[in-house]
């Protein structure tokens, strides 16, 4: 499980993008990118210009810190949106979108990416009915997500319901509040990647390029 020990803001600074790591943060004054657009560093104007390969490993580690993943998971997806017809870049986005974590952050079910992968290992959700404690289980078109029968489960959902009130949800999942309970209504196309608030603009043919190598 992919844990960020340090500033995490520190992250986006060195991205030089937004990637919401820390909720809600990255919408207040209080955001890093908001404060100093520039990378964490003594000698940030010294380096200089950046190589083809710089951009597209940047590109790379941006998706991997977004959906919080590990090198190795990544890769994981990577080789799996291979094998798949069309796009090896939307195929391997679309894959990540599809994450039971992911999925969970867009539903408005937690406050953050990592809140989401909590309430999957503590074992606070169930999909279709049964409890689910893996993170990077894809799911289908049709699968419902809702939390355990248990109240503290229960209670915990509609808090951070409450909290995401203003978050619209994607266009590719639908939730009802007052169960509550989400549904997978279809994959998510190219349009539909990243959440529907928070714009992010991915450049996957550069991680394509990257690990095709």
């Amino acid at each position: 499980m992919a844990r960020y020990t340090g500033n995490v803001c520190k992250l986006c600074r060195r991205e030089g993008a937004k990637l919401y790591l820390k909720g809600t943060r990255c919408d207040s004054p209080k955001c890093s990118i908001s404060r100093r657009e520039y990378p964490p560093g003594a000698h940030t104007w010294r380096r200089g210009k950046p190589s083809a390969y710089s951009f597209q490993l940047r590109e790379k580690q941006r998706v991997k810190r977004y959906y919080g993943v590990l090198e190795r998971q990544f890769r994981k997806s990577f080789a799996e949106a291979e094998r798949l017809p069309g796009n090896t870049g939307e195929n391997l986005l679309v894959l990540l979108e599809r994450r039971l974590d992911n999925i969970i952050l867009n539903l408005g079910f937690a406050k953050s990416r990592y809140d989401a992968r909590q309430m999957v290992v503590h074992g606070h959700v169930q999909v279709n009915g049964h409890k689910v404690d893996i993170p990077s289980a894809l799911l289908r078109a049709g699968d419902e997500v809702q939390p355990r029968e248990r109240d503290k489960s229960k209670k915990m959902v509609k808090e951070n319901l409450e909290y995401n009130e203003s978050r619209r949800v994607p266009s590719w999942l639908e939730v009802d509040n007052n169960k509550p309970v989400g549904r997978v209504v279809q994959y998510p196309n190219r349009e539909d990647i990243g959440t529907t608030d928070r714009e992010i603009d991915f450049r996957e043919q550069l991680i394509v390029e990257l690990l095709s190598k």
